[in-house]
């Protein structure tokens, strides 16, 4: 019966081995043709003590 147990944990050790270090596998990006610009927020954030407001900027 421990020799049995051993030989599990042996085997679940190594197939969690084998599970961690695989390779993650990932589509490709879909290539975006944009016509015109596009319009992007710029959030507001603090500058020196000043507080500067957001602005709409093209990407």
């Amino acid at each position: 019966m421990k020799r049995m147990q051993s030989g599990l944990l042996l085997a679940v050790a190594a197939f969690g081995c084998l599970a961690m270090g695989g390779c993650v596998i990932a589509p490709p990006r879909a290539r975006v043709v944009a016509v015109a610009p596009v319009q992007v927020w710029v959030p507001g954030c603090w500058y020196g003590g000043v507080w500067v407001r957001g602005h709409w900027r093209y990407r």
